[in-house]
């Protein structure tokens, strides 16, 4: 842990995102925005605040599903707007205060460490583009910052000004003390800006630098071409790892992966194939086009076109093509094709033929069903919930399963086979 304190600036109202969920909620691999900035913030510090107002309750709830140990703070929007409005009177464990952005999803701790290697007062970030519209211009002279000017308040001169503001600060707690209080609204957003810090220090004689970032890391999420964006350098970066640690992913470009999924072992993953949530694969190839979604494949082979849904423990298997498991335990099976198994327990040895379905819903209830070891269903079997089949049954095709099967059995359910003679000669006359 660095010896700072990091507040998360995440009140915004995220218009122009266009959405009714919170801008620092919008999914990135799988994720919250905000979730993001703060695993990078926990890395480097103990103290670790986050500053919201917009659907504050909301926000709250969904990082509480991840963090447990982060001071929410609402700001007085009100009377406060603004980034230096999001400031006042917060109180810090630490000297130096790191400022981020809940919209920066992108950005990582060995990059915000460099802030740290910088003396000053006060040390800010800029990125230089060749296009600076939208942003606000970072005016450096003579290796200082010497202020940084809105673009709606920028003059022509200043328009031109090709670094602009990354939006990340590290500042001493003496400064936040002092010149937050003495922020003024005469703009014409009426809003309290933190960037006018900058220009109150210069002119106090305060030492401000800046240190040029990565626009990849340092990327400000706005709207939905924003989010978009952002998630294919986050999903690059995930396949990258994973291809470094030797998981081979065929064209990675096709291959969807979510942050908390974990890939051990050899694994090969092929192309236009999902996974999502906290999904665990080891040792295992997953075909073109499948998706699984928080379960875990040890050992086995899935699909192509396969679709393996929540709650899944599947282990040495073998699932085929157009082929759905959903909660279900599967260890040493064979389901080759075009079957549902559902809420269901199957035990080693076991072949399930096409077009098996577990029937574990009845419009009000779901039901488990447990297949043992050896058992050979046939095609298109139907098992009813609730149901037990035992070790070493034959269940032949076409047959209805309703009832429990005992070990060693064969169940067999067919409406005999009629012959209406001539009958096709008649139809077509």
């Amino acid at each position: 842990m660095k010896n700072i304190s990091i507040v998360i600036l995440a009140a915004g109202f995220g218009t122009r995102m266009k959405s009714s969920l919170p801008k620092v909620l919008q999914k990135i691999s799988g994720l919250p925005m905000l979730y993001y900035s703060i695993k990078e913030a926990k890395k480097l510090s103990n103290d670790v605040k986050v500053v919201l107002f917009h659907k504050a309750e909301l926000v709250k709830e969904e990082m509480g599903k991840y963090f447990d140990d982060i001071e929410y703070i609402l700001q007085d929007v009100e009377r406060y707007p603004g980034t230096g409005g999001a400031l006042r009177g917060i109180e810090y464990n630490h000297d130096k205060v790191l400022i981020l952005n809940g919209d920066m999803p992108l950005v990582q701790s060995s990059e915000l460490e460099k802030f740290l290697s910088l003396e000053a007062d006060i040390v800010m970030s800029h990125i230089t583009l060749n296009d600076p519209s939208g942003y606000g211009r970072v005016v450096i002279a003579e290796d200082e910052v010497k202020k940084i000017v809105e673009e709606k308040d920028a003059n022509e001169a200043e328009k031109g000004i090709k670094e602009v503001n990354a939006g990340v600060y590290l500042m001493k707690k003496e400064i936040l003390d002092h010149y937050i209080p003495l922020l003024s609204n005469e703009n014409n957003s009426k809003e309290y800006y933190l960037t006018d810090v900058i220009f109150l220090a210069n002119d106090d004689g305060k030492s401000v630098r800046s240190i040029e970032v990565s626009e990849d890391n340092f990327k400000g999420v706005n709207s939905k071409k924003d989010l978009a964006e952002a998630e294919e350098i986050m999903q690059e970066r995930i396949k990258d790892t994973l291809m470094k640690n030797g998981v081979t992913i065929r064209l990675p470009k096709s291959v969807y992966i979510e942050s908390l999924v974990e890939v051990e072992g050899e694994c090969y993953i092929e192309n236009g194939v999902s996974l999502l949530g906290k999904t665990k694969i080891k040792n295992s190839h997953i075909k073109s086009n499948t998706i699984v979604e928080d379960s875990a494949i040890i050992e086995s082979q899935i699909g192509p076109l396969a679709r393996i849904r929540p709650k899944c423990h599947i282990e040495d298997t073998h699932i085929g093509n157009f082929t759905e498991v959903k909660n279900s335990t599967l260890k040493g099976v064979k389901a080759g094709h075009l079957s549902y198994l559902g809420d269901s327990t199957i035990d080693e040895g076991t072949n399930v033929g096409a077009g098996t379905i577990t029937c574990n819903y009845d419009g009000k209830k779901k039901y488990q069903t447990k297949i043992g070891k050896n058992v050979f269903i046939g095609s298109d079997t139907q098992i009813v919930a609730p149901v037990i089949i035992e070790d070493d049954v034959i269940i032949a095709a076409g047959t209805t399963v309703t009832k429990d099967v005992k070990k060693g059995s064969l169940a067999i359910s067919r409406s005999p086979l009629k012959y209406v003679e001539n009958f096709f000669y008649k139809f077509f006359n």
